[in-house]
């Protein structure tokens, strides 16, 4: 088991769309080890929500890409929401 601390990016929470997903099994951890707790090194999402206060849609990762998995649950349920 892999005790390195994490360096969670500043926008990693409930409010995230990746949080979301990933909570939601709709991503790999891959995707949030690599860049949510990695500070958002190198992420898209973070780049342009900070330098242009552009929200990118809960179904583009942090590279720029579209998941398609993500994208058809967005439009199926409306949004990504967990439910406890």
């Amino acid at each position: 088991m892999n005790m390195k601390k994490k360096n969670l990016c500043v926008w990693y929470n409930e409010t995230s769309g990746m949080k979301r997903a990933y909570d939601l099994g709709l991503i790999d951890r891959r995707w949030v080890e690599n860049y949510c707790w990695n500070g958002g090194k190198d992420c898209v999402r973070k780049k342009r929500f900070e330098e242009e206060g552009y929200v990118s849609p809960d179904y583009v990762l942090p590279d720029g890409t579209i998941s398609q998995r993500v994208k058809e649950h967005v439009h199926k349920k409306g949004r990504l929401q967990i439910v406890h």
